[in-house]
């Protein structure tokens, strides 16, 4: 591949989020080829590596809106006078080459909102002058004569991006999210037993764990509700704003006793290897990571059609899909999840699905992409 200046956007970089991970694997896979990578942000947390070029980019804001479109402006200015190679945006940025759909199509998550708030609520949301703007600068960005290719992660976000957009499918490209399987493993008897000690959770339970900030998209509702008629256990991993409402409707079903609030971790690993299952019963998601985690160190998932990790999930065999609000099948698919160690055989064919999702297979995807571009 000959030498390519390469700019990535993305507003707010910080290194557990699921786009930056896609970012950082892509770039470690990068550095190998003669690339020179650029990141454009407005801020940057973590560590970063010699060869890579950060560009802070960070007007004054006023608001939602003005830091949206302060940042799209400011961004756009820097990658025009720079002239790179590609521009590769993560943000709903007209005027970028390849724009990555990580967070989906604005549009189709108001929908799935709306379908937990009053009427009224609902129409709202529509009319937002904040949601109005995402959405305008969405389509913006679909119809630029600049964009050349378009990356999603799940088949999901590539057929809502047809159908809202008409962008014609040979520019969409589905590129899976990569999983390290050397990292995540599932745990040895011992091990599972030690963890579970320090989570005060029995043996002899079946628990499941629930992982992700920002509990109303992620549908944490819906898991408390699911396991509360049964004798499950949840894990929940993560935070939120809105952390003690969580908590009350634990109390107020009754299983506050079988539900562990764990808050934020950095590492999630042990979490995923003290339980038996991945419950994931969200709103709108294109691909989160965690569903990649989870099925690596072993575990079934019980997810949603609104999720395009209900891709990788075969009913019955390593996990069950559901309406990510309809309670009783979710408590069937909770209650469906064996104990791991009665019966590991959905955790096996969860590992086996997700062994391909190798960061080699993604950056081979990537090179392949930047080539046909620079060609």
């Amino acid at each position: 591949m000959k030498h390519c200046r390469l700019a990535i956007v993305r507003q707010k970089y910080r290194p557990d989020g699921g786009a930056e991970r896609f970012v950082s694997r892509a770039l470690e896979a990068l550095s190998a080829h003669d690339m020179e990578l650029n990141v454009i942000t407005r801020q940057w947390e973590g560590e970063r590596q010699d060869n890579w070029h950060i560009h802070i980019c960070d007007p004054m804001k006023l608001g939602r809106i003005s830091r949206e479109k302060g940042f799209a402006d400011a961004a756009r200015k820097l990658w025009q006078r720079e002239n790179f190679d590609i521009v590769q945006s993560h943000e709903r940025i007209a005027g970028c080459d390849i724009y990555r759909a990580g967070d989906g199509v604005h549009r189709r998550w108001l929908m799935q909102r709306a379908r937990i708030l009053p009427a009224w609520r609902g129409k709202w949301l529509f009319m937002d002058r904040y949601h109005r703007y995402v959405m305008q600068a969405e389509r913006a960005m679909y119809r630029a004569s600049e964009l050349k290719a378009v990356i999603c992660n799940a088949e999901m976000v590539k057929q809502e991006i047809i159908e809202d957009f008409s962008i014609p499918a040979n520019k969409i490209h589905v590129i899976y999210n990569a999983i390290d399987s050397s990292r995540f493993v599932p745990a040895s008897e011992e091990l599972r037993n030690k963890l579970r000690n320090e989570m005060a959770i029995p043996q002899n339970a079946v628990a499941l764990v629930f992982v992700g900030s920002g509990f109303e998209r992620k549908g944490l509702a819906s898991a408390i509700r699911a396991i509360a008629n049964t004798d499950r256990y949840l894990v929940v991993v993560g935070q939120d704003k809105a952390d003690k409402q969580y908590k009350e409707l634990a109390k107020s079903l009754g299983c506050q006793s079988r539900v562990r609030f764990m808050g934020m971790q950095k590492n999630t690993l042990p979490f995923y290897q003290a339980v038996d299952g991945l419950l994931l019963p969200t709103l709108y998601d294109p691909f989160p990571n965690v569903i990649l985690e989870a099925m690596a160190c072993g575990l079934p998932v019980i997810t949603s059609h609104t999720c395009g990790g209900a891709e990788f999930i075969t009913t019955g065999q390593n996990g069950y899909v559901c309406d990510a609000l309809d309670i009783p099948r979710l408590s069937e698919a909770v209650m469906a999840i064996p104990s791991r160690f009665v019966d590991e055989s959905m955790g096996i064919f969860a590992r086996e699905r997700v062994k391909d999702a190798t960061p080699e297979k993604l950056s081979q995807q990537l090179i392949s992409l930047y080539q046909n571009i620079l060609d």
